[in-house]
């Protein structure tokens, strides 16, 4: 298992295929053993990574983290972790997380570094989040009212805040109020309370200063050096602003190009690529979502597998495989092998079900519609495959499954068309399954 960190390479990105919540953090985790260096490229306070380790205060307890923002490496001792120019960072969640760690005596003191490009999320851009939301009515996307898509609003239209400003506060000062003074003529419902905002970030300044730098100069010259890098995605594949259900995404590009463009990391230096999917398929909020299952199976899918928001709490929506989904996953993001997650919950079933094929009016399509319209319209092609009805949560070998639970793996395999090298079978870092 150590072997050149499973053969991955020197700087590998883990990504989301489907649309988020897939278990990205527990195999960051895994994978953070065997790299230096963790890096988070894009999104925000949006992504939730929940991590089950031993309590670092009494190891014969587990202890749950739930990371927003910090990459979920740090959990080990002596790695460092780097948020990228393409994440957007929302100072006083960044604090609580920095603080919840320190109750636990994890100090991030020299080992975290915040890039200077990176965009700033300001409490107005919740508000504003809010705002849009409720103005769309019907057409809501169901965001998690952080204030990522307005923050993102920001950066394109050139008016946004970043990082390094921080290290000048008067004339950052001056230029969140310049900011301000635009929205409120864009939103005229928007009302808060700006010297009351920037007042509390100065008291955050002298914590938050020595983690700024430039953080892409600092990747590139660790890769230059021989030193390894493992690159945190957020989201998933189908929330991307450019690849996902559009308009039902995310406001940043969770496919490799957000990797790339996120963290200053050339493509050419990226060796590997994982896809974490999840053995069934979830979705948080509104949007379309082709294999739901709205029945007593979605339920007890849900409650099986803890599928409630970590961001939020919201229910997640649950649904059976989508290789259509997958297929898509592994072309746009050119992944190298895939993490299939929670196997696990899937034991009590006795059938489950594989969509393998859309239909739109009778003819079959190569790919995902680009538009939500067809989604309403579309025939599913399903391939149905006996459950195992045995309990898969104590494998540690390939071998060691169920033989329906092996042959549903390889039929995932088969269908998306990339190598499986990894199973979850729980939540705890023991419970996962390295198959060459």
């Amino acid at each position: 298992m150590n072997d050149s960190n499973y053969g991955l390479g020197n700087v590998t990105a883990v990504l989301g295929t489907q649309w988020g919540d897939e278990g990205k953090g527990k195999l960051v985790d895994i994978l953070s053993k065997e790299f230096q260096i963790i890096a988070r490229a894009t999104g925000g306070a949006n992504a939730g990574h929940t991590i089950y380790v031993p309590n670092p205060l009494n190891k014969d307890e587990t202890a749950k983290f739930i990371f927003h923002l910090i990459p979920s490496g740090v959990l080990h001792e002596n790695k460092t972790a780097v948020l990228g120019n393409g994440v957007v960072i929302h100072i006083p969640t960044f604090i609580e997380e920095l603080d919840t760690l320190k109750q636990y005596n994890i100090d991030l003191s020299g080992r975290l570094f915040i890039s200077d490009r990176a965009h700033i999320v300001f409490d107005y851009h919740k508000k504003i989040d809010a705002l849009e939301e409720e103005q769309k009515g019907e057409a809501k996307v169901g965001t998690t009212l952080r204030g990522i898509g307005p923050a993102y609003q920001d950066k394109i239209a050139r008016r946004g805040v970043r990082m390094g400003e921080l290290l000048d506060f008067e004339n950052f000062s001056e230029h969140v109020r310049r900011t301000f003074i635009q929205l409120k003529a864009l939103y005229k419902g928007l009302k808060h309370d700006i010297d009351d905002e920037l007042k509390k970030l100065r008291d955050f300044v002298g914590v938050i200063r020595p983690f700024i730098t430039d953080t892409s100069f600092y990747l590139n010259k660790s890769i230059d050096e021989g030193k390894t890098v493992l690159i945190e995605g957020a989201n998933g594949l189908h929330l991307d602003i450019d690849h996902g259900t559009y308009p039902f995404v995310t406001s940043s590009n969770a496919s490799v190009g957000g990797i790339i463009t996120g963290t200053g990391i050339g493509i050419g230096k990226i060796k590997s690529v994982v896809g974490i999917m999840k053995a069934y398929v979830t979705r948080v909020g509104s949007g379309v979502f082709p294999t739901e299952l709205t029945d007593e199976t979605g339920n007890a899918l849900r409650e099986k597998g803890g599928e409630y928001g970590s961001t939020t709490g919201r229910p997640r929506r649950c649904g059976w495989f989508d290789a259509v989904v997958g297929r898509y996953a592994v072309m746009i993001n050119g992944l190298t092998s895939v993490n299939l997650t929670k196997l696990d919950v899937l034991d009590e079933l006795e059938t489950i079900k594989i969509c393998n094929g859309y239909k739109y009016k009778g003819k079959k399509l190569n790919s995902m519609p680009s538009s939500v319209e067809m989604y309403k319209d579309l025939e599913l092609d399903y391939l149905e495959l006996p459950g195992w009805k045995t309990d898969t949560s104590k494998a540690l070998k390939f071998e060691e499954l169920p033989e329906n639970a092996k042959k549903y793996v390889l039929k995932i395999e088969e269908l998306i068309k990339c190598p499986i090298n990894f199973i979850g079978v729980g939540v705890r870092r023991d419970q996962i399954i390295y198959k060459n």
